[in-house]
């Protein structure tokens, strides 16, 4: 049985060497706990699958995009006591993004979309760096905040919420546990006014925050929520690609 052609794990050389690709699709999760009743993988899941259906419905209108293999490793700098969270930094993060930037430029490919799942990953001070030095057109997304969640949840969540739950539910359920067993995602809040306020950022300490690595209570997740969410989703991304594709990169502005 062949593969899907826009996967490129499961594409073979002789359908590589005869597509002429025009935009690559790189996801990016992260390895970290997801409060008790999501895998580790979530967010390398949903990448998959999001980045999978949104090149699915690009390629079906007859757009030429390739999804690069998912990097399940994401920035998790202030999770490093949580057992088995994984960090990459982004300074190596930068490195291997060059790389493969490197590589697609050589094989003449010219567009490349960061497909980022993660809430610690942040591309875009990367992308101002490499982008001068390279004639492959870098931009990146976080898949979550492609459409406006609050249509489709009660209380979307930050982290293992109602919003992930229901995407997992939808995506891969037999990975995650009963809602009986999640935690409620309870998060303690800045004393500081204007960190409550969101106008001074600084990077949450993980198990000061949440007792249950929650961030967002998962209770109101179904899956047909997840669904619907995802549907919505990967058109939108799709019709991006599809735009992207069809744009002269060197022209974007009116």
């Amino acid at each position: 049985m062949l593969g899907r052609p826009y996967i490129l794990a499961e594409t073979t050389w002789k359908t590589v060497a005869s597509t002429p690709y025009e935009v690559a699709i790189l996801p990016w999760g992260a390895t970290e706990a997801h409060n008790y009743h999501l895998p580790y993988a979530t967010d390398t899941i949903q990448c998959d699958f999001l980045a999978a259906e949104a090149a699915r419905k690009a390629w079906e209108a007859d757009t030429k995009v390739i999804v690069l293999p998912t990097v399940p490793f994401g920035v998790n700098t202030t999770q490093l006591d949580i057992k088995l969270c994984l960090n990459m930094n982004p300074s190596t993060q930068a490195a291997l993004l060059a790389d493969i930037v490197s590589a697609l430029e050589g094989q003449g490919i010219r567009k490349l979309v960061i497909f980022n799942g993660h809430g610690g990953n942040d591309f875009r001070q990367m992308i101002r760096e490499l982008q001068p030095r390279t004639r492959v057109f870098l931009c990146a997304l976080n898949w979550y905040t492609s459409v406006d969640p609050k249509p489709y949840f009660d209380e979307p969540g930050d982290h293992a919420g109602e919003l992930e739950t229901s995407m997992m539910m939808h995506i891969i359920p037999e990975f995650v546990l009963p809602l009986a067993e999640a935690g409620e995602g309870a998060q303690k809040r800045p004393i500081i006014q204007a960190m409550r306020d969101g106008k001074v950022w600084s990077p949450r300490p993980w198990t000061t925050i949440s007792a249950d690595t929650g961030v967002g209570n998962p209770i109101a997740s179904t899956p047909e929520k997840g669904r619907a969410f995802a549907e919505a989703v990967t058109d939108y991304i799709g019709q991006f690609l599809i735009d992207l594709a069809e744009a002269d990169t060197s022209d974007l502005y009116t």
